[in-house]
């Protein structure tokens, strides 16, 4: 009779980003009930996102959706990075934002709908644009890095400068209807310049115009998905 071994192979754990804040307080813990009775989250889940700090790269089609979660979730300081003022073609996709806000700085925009979605959050705006003179100096202030960029060189800068400080950040990209997500962290696995080593040449993919028929940021280049 043939027999076959099966080899249990685990990838260690990593220890956790953040350490847990202090207990939560009575409203807290009825804000977030429903991700205290998750067993993955539970209390001391919560306290870690509520110490937890994360810097979101864009407020437009990715960020907007993004701030609101995370500042629904409950992490405890969000920072947001965009120098862009919010326009009447942006509110077909870019939630966070409302018709009384066109014409403002997106970052302003953006923290008032965090503000009234969930006051206990942190709000830092970065009213810049990320480029390589700042880019160290804004992440190092962060556990976590989400790129929601609409350009190639953008998301070359972030891949890099999370790689030299060690943070892990969350990719991602829309093109019409497909869209694509990832985490990179240079310690732990490949990083998007490891996937692709260059960007494509110019006038080879969409540009974000032509591809937001529902939202658009940075479509992907790598067809083969």
């Amino acid at each position: 009779m043939a027999s076959s071994l099966t080899a249990n192979v685990s990838t260690p754990a990593l220890a956790p980003l953040v350490e847990p804040a202090a207990d939560l307080s009575p409203a807290e813990v009825e804000r977030y009930s429903r991700h205290l009775i998750i067993p993955e989250i539970g209390a001391l889940g919560q306290r870690r996102l509520k110490n937890a700090k994360v810097l979101v790269i864009g407020a437009g089609g990715l960020g907007a959706p993004a701030l609101l979660y995370l500042a629904a979730a409950g992490v405890g300081t969000i920072g947001i990075i965009d120098d862009d003022v919010v326009d009447l073609s942006n509110l077909q996709r870019q939630v966070i934002h409302g018709v009384s806000d066109v014409g403002r700085p997106k970052t302003e925009s953006a923290r008032d709908a965090i503000a009234g979605l969930n006051p206990l959050v942190d709000v830092r705006l970065h009213n810049v644009r990320l480029d390589p003179s700042n880019a160290l100096e804004l992440f190092s202030g962060y556990d976590l890095i989400l790129d929601g960029a609409d350009n190639f060189a953008t998301r070359y800068l972030v891949n890099d400068a999370a790689a030299i400080l060690g943070k892990p950040y969350v990719w991602g990209s829309i093109f019409r209807f497909d869209g694509q997500v990832s985490v990179f962290w240079e310690q732990h696995g490949p990083t998007y310049r490891d996937l692709y080593p260059e960007a494509p040449p110019a006038g080879s993919v969409p540009s974000c115009g032509e591809g937001a028929s529902s939202a658009c940021c940075a479509p992907p280049w790598d067809r083969s998905w």
